[in-house]
């Protein structure tokens, strides 16, 4: 007989902490790029970029539900940041040959 509560926390567990290393990927790159960057392709700045990271980080440090729905506010605030914001601030600062 599977348990289907054990399964479901296991799920969730990972949701979390996939959540949060993504978070503090995304915390750690935003607070590492250049001020003129974010401006430069057309998006927020970079204080209120790092603002939201730091929320959200928060948010699944010390919420006990991932999946409620501040929970799944901060998760897609590091996605439109990873996958948006992330590399267009990249490809503005690689050097062009």
């Amino acid at each position: 007989m599977i348990q289907v509560d054990g399964i479901v926390a296991i799920i969730l567990l990972v949701i979390r902490v996939v959540a949060l290393v993504g978070a503090a990927y995304a915390l750690f790159h935003a607070a590492r790029q250049r001020k003129d960057a974010f401006t430069a392709v057309d998006k927020l700045t970079k204080p209120i970029w790092v603002g939201i990271l730091v929320a959200a980080l928060l948010f699944l440090l010390l919420l006990p539900n991932t999946v409620g729905l501040l929970g799944i506010i901060a998760i897609v605030a590091v996605c439109v940041y990873l996958v948006d914001v992330k590399p267009r601030v990249d490809d503005v600062q690689r050097p062009r040959w």
